[in-house]
Protein backbone atom coordinates (compact mmCIF):
# COMPACT_ATOMS: atom_id res chain seq x y z
CA UNK A 1 0.00 0.00 0.00
CA UNK A 2 1.11 3.57 -1.02
CA UNK A 3 0.68 6.59 0.75
CA UNK A 4 0.56 10.25 -1.21
CA UNK A 5 0.86 13.44 0.49
CA UNK A 6 -1.38 16.71 -0.52
CA UNK A 7 -0.14 20.57 0.48
CA UNK A 8 -2.36 22.78 0.12
CA UNK A 9 -1.72 26.96 1.42
CA UNK A 10 -3.74 29.85 1.51
CA UNK A 11 -3.58 31.67 -2.04
CA UNK A 12 -0.76 34.56 -1.12
CA UNK A 13 -3.28 37.33 -2.13
CA UNK A 14 -5.49 36.42 0.88
CA UNK A 15 -5.43 37.18 3.74
CA UNK A 16 -4.41 34.55 7.05
CA UNK A 17 -5.61 35.55 10.28
CA UNK A 18 -4.71 31.90 11.74
CA UNK A 19 -1.06 32.50 10.23
CA UNK A 20 -1.02 36.14 12.08
CA UNK A 21 -2.13 34.75 15.43
CA UNK A 22 0.67 31.90 15.33
CA UNK A 23 2.96 34.92 14.71
CA UNK A 24 1.88 36.69 17.75
CA UNK A 25 1.84 33.65 20.01
CA UNK A 26 5.51 33.40 18.84
CA UNK A 27 6.47 36.39 19.56
CA UNK A 28 4.74 36.91 22.99
CA UNK A 29 6.28 33.02 24.03
CA UNK A 30 10.06 34.72 22.53
CA UNK A 31 10.03 32.78 19.57
CA UNK A 32 11.69 35.76 17.50
CA UNK A 33 13.29 36.61 14.30
CA UNK A 34 9.93 35.67 12.58
CA UNK A 35 8.71 38.06 9.74
CA UNK A 36 5.53 36.25 9.23
CA UNK A 37 3.59 32.95 8.99
CA UNK A 38 1.34 31.41 6.90
CA UNK A 39 -0.80 28.64 7.94
CA UNK A 40 -2.09 25.88 5.40
CA UNK A 41 -3.31 21.60 5.55
CA UNK A 42 -1.64 18.59 4.98
CA UNK A 43 -3.44 15.21 3.59
CA UNK A 44 -2.25 11.77 3.41
CA UNK A 45 -4.45 9.89 1.38
CA UNK A 46 -3.70 5.87 1.54
CA UNK A 47 -3.58 4.10 -2.11
CA UNK A 48 -4.22 0.46 -2.52
CA UNK A 49 -1.40 -0.61 -4.53
CA UNK A 50 1.77 1.27 -5.70
CA UNK A 51 2.25 5.34 -6.53
CA UNK A 52 2.10 5.22 -10.08
CA UNK A 53 2.18 8.63 -12.21
CA UNK A 54 -1.97 7.92 -12.69
CA UNK A 55 -2.42 7.60 -8.63
CA UNK A 56 -0.67 10.94 -8.55
CA UNK A 57 -2.52 12.39 -11.60
CA UNK A 58 -5.64 11.50 -9.57
CA UNK A 59 -4.67 12.64 -6.14
CA UNK A 60 -4.26 16.01 -8.15
CA UNK A 61 -7.36 16.08 -9.41
CA UNK A 62 -9.18 15.01 -6.42
CA UNK A 63 -7.05 17.62 -4.59
CA UNK A 64 -7.88 20.46 -6.56
CA UNK A 65 -11.83 19.58 -6.92
CA UNK A 66 -12.07 18.22 -3.06
CA UNK A 67 -9.15 19.30 -0.55
CA UNK A 68 -8.61 22.71 -1.77
CA UNK A 69 -10.58 25.64 -2.24
CA UNK A 70 -9.16 26.98 -5.58
CA UNK A 71 -10.92 30.60 -5.00
CA UNK A 72 -8.89 31.16 -2.25
CA UNK A 73 -6.72 27.96 -1.53
CA UNK A 74 -3.43 26.62 -3.88
CA UNK A 75 -2.69 22.95 -4.09
CA UNK A 76 1.80 23.31 -3.78
CA UNK A 77 2.47 19.90 -3.94
CA UNK A 78 1.13 16.25 -4.44
CA UNK A 79 4.00 13.80 -4.01
CA UNK A 80 4.46 10.21 -2.62
CA UNK A 81 5.00 9.81 0.97
CA UNK A 82 8.75 9.33 2.03
CA UNK A 83 9.13 6.29 4.60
Amino acid sequence: MGRVVVEVMPKPEILDPQGKAVAAALERLGYRGFTGVRQGKRFELEVDGPVTAEVLERVREAATTLLSNPVIEDVVSVEEARA
